[in-house]
């Protein structure tokens, strides 16, 4: 998640505001074909050419980074860079869509005819109040990411929690399946609790009015 938004956000607010121009057309080309590709499918790509091929990764293993922090960024490469794709580019369609909107605003063009620099009209005018559905989304998809990466996690033989729960379900392992369902679910509920405290601070427009 953190690697996504780190690409998506300032691709997003870079593309929406040289809308139609060619960095726009070239970014939304990349963006819709990367998106076609399942996390999985590029998981298995990636294994192919970087590691079979080009033998510059290892191609399965963990190390934890409390015994090797530069071994363990090192093996995480590949399967983060495999799940991190497709977000980047779901996550940067979002934001566009949204700051192209709020770039109409008339505080906006206010902010900008008094001299305001364009990188602080982005930043500090139209990326708060265009990143609701963004923040929205990414609570969202962490609930699925802790649980929903199965197939990247045998691919690398990343003892994740969702290698786990499929571990669990084949040893019939009832308490501990539960126990890792729960955990699944709470990240869901905390997550989104989380961005809906966020967006009120955010983006004021969704605080409740007080009489």
């Amino acid at each position: 998640q953190i690697v996504a938004l780190a690409f998506a956000i300032p691709l997003g607010l870079l593309s929406a505001y040289k809308e139609g121009k060619r960095f726009d057309r070239i970014t939304s080309s990349v963006l819709f074909t990367a998106v076609s590709f399942p996390a999985f499918a590029l998981a298995l790509i990636f294994s192919l050419v970087f590691s079979v091929m080009l033998g510059l990764v290892d191609p399965i293993g963990y190390v934890s980074p409390f015994d090797s922090l530069g071994t363990h960024l090192k093996l995480m490469i590949l399967p983060v860079a495999s799940m991190a794709i497709g977000l980047t580019s779901s996550y940067t369609r979002l934001l566009r869509t949204d700051v192209i909107a709020t770039l109409k605003e008339d505080y906006v063009t206010m902010a900008a005819s008094k001299g305001i620099s364009n990188r602080r009209v982005l930043w500090m005018h139209v990326f708060r109040p265009s990143s609701t559905t963004l923040l929205t989304s990414a609570a969202l998809n962490m609930g699925g990411l802790i649980g929903g990466t199965i197939i990247v996690e045998i691919i690398f033989v990343i003892p994740g929690i969702g290698y786990e729960i499929a571990y669990s379900i084949g040893a019939r392992q009832i308490v501990a399946m539960q126990t890792l369902i729960a955990l699944v679910s709470f990240a869901y509920v905390f997550f989104n609790s989380t961005v809906d405290l966020i967006t009120n601070i955010t983006d004021p427009r969704t605080r409740e009015r007080r009489v």
